[in-house]
């Protein structure tokens, strides 16, 4: 475990009554795929989709694992891929988190998790899931955790989750503000743009790991494209914090649609996502792109003010089973 999961002693204090903790979406702008290599990505919090996390002691003593149980879509059922005590994300989540504040192995936890941010999707249901639970696990401890431990356990369970997880989810899902993220870091941005962002679901399960392999092996076959697509992800990144901090939403339209190109031009769109962007931006959206780790999920567009029901239509039109909607300049928490 690294060094910085170390700011806490152990835990002595009596565990308090059942807790709650919170999250929500995300939403990448521009820098999908590049931000592993150490690009950065322009990201949002995403309020209007949130988690909640309730977590109390197990009931009885002779528990040996913390458990899981997750709602999703109105339907209490275990998290995909659970054991029994829940999944391998959440076992290695609840592990650190332990080792990091010093809870005592008797005290085994049962946390209760509601999404409503759907999964594979490209919005960070994983990162959320896992930071609401680690709220709702510092909260029953009477832990107040820093913001880098916080980052760092999340990251536990997104390693677990998706393998080579840049970090992006992991700061995002629990900040209010626009962040420019880069290896590890993030600086917050004030958003000058007027508009809106719709994000609309394609009804179609992203495949991040499928999507980063595919991409290796094209990296891998031709000599200096994984050089070219961060330098030119780079660039489309930063071309687009500067519109969206300058407030034009003409020119971070226009660099999202470029970026749209890149990620389609390495396979990781598809058809059907690529039919919604095109009916967005007919629909006047200044511009469009496929969000997240690709091969499906949802795909995000702007809208000016006044416009924003006329380019959901179309992209319902095109394909969009459900789609929301928050203003760019201003995130509202619940």
């Amino acid at each position: 475990m690294s060094s910085h999961m170390t700011d806490h002693g152990p835990v002595t204090g009596k565990p308090v009554s059942a807790r709650d903790g919170r999250a929500w979406a995300k939403v990448i702008l521009a820098g999908e795929h590049a931000v592993v290599h150490g690009a950065p990505a322009l990201v949002l919090p995403f309020p209007q989709l949130s988690v909640t996390a309730t977590a109390q002691l197990a009931g009885s003593s002779r528990t040996r694992r913390d458990t899981f149980s997750f709602t999703m879509d109105g339907s209490r059922r275990p998290a995909p891929g659970a054991a029994e005590g829940g999944n391998d994300a959440m076992c290695a989540l609840a592990s650190a988190f332990r080792a990091a504040v010093g809870v005592a192995e008797e005290h085994r936890v049962v946390v209760e998790i509601d999404c409503t941010v759907p999964p594979g999707r490209g919005l960070g249901s994983s990162a959320a899931c896992a930071q609401a639970a680690l709220g709702a696990m510092a909260q029953l401890f009477r832990v107040e955790l820093t913001s880098r431990l916080a980052f760092g356990l999340v990251q536990v369970a997104e390693q677990v989750t998706h393998g080579r997880a840049s970090g992006v989810d992991a700061m995002a899902v629990a900040t209010s503000t626009p962040l420019l993220f880069r290896a590890g870091t993030a600086r917050e941005l004030v958003p000058r743009c007027e508009g809106l962002l719709i994000v609309a679901d394609s009804g179609t399960t992203g495949h991040t790991r499928e999507a980063v392999e595919l991409l290796a092996r094209g990296f891998a076959s031709r000599s200096g494209s994984r050089e070219a697509f961060v330098r030119e992800a780079t660039d489309l990144t930063e071309a687009a914090e500067r519109a969206f901090t300058g407030g034009r939403i003409q020119d971070l339209g226009t660099n999202m649609n470029s970026y749209h190109v890149l990620l389609r031009n390495a396979g990781l769109s598809t058809d059907a996502i690529d039919a919604m962007v095109r009916a967005a931006v007919a629909a006047g959206s200044p511009g469009a792109k496929i969000t997240g780790g690709g091969m499906g999920g949802c795909v995000i567009a702007l809208a000016h003010a006044g416009q924003a029901q006329e380019v959901a239509r179309a992209l319902a039109s095109a394909g969009a089973v459900r789609t929301w909607s928050t203003p760019l300049g201003n995130v509202e928490l619940p």
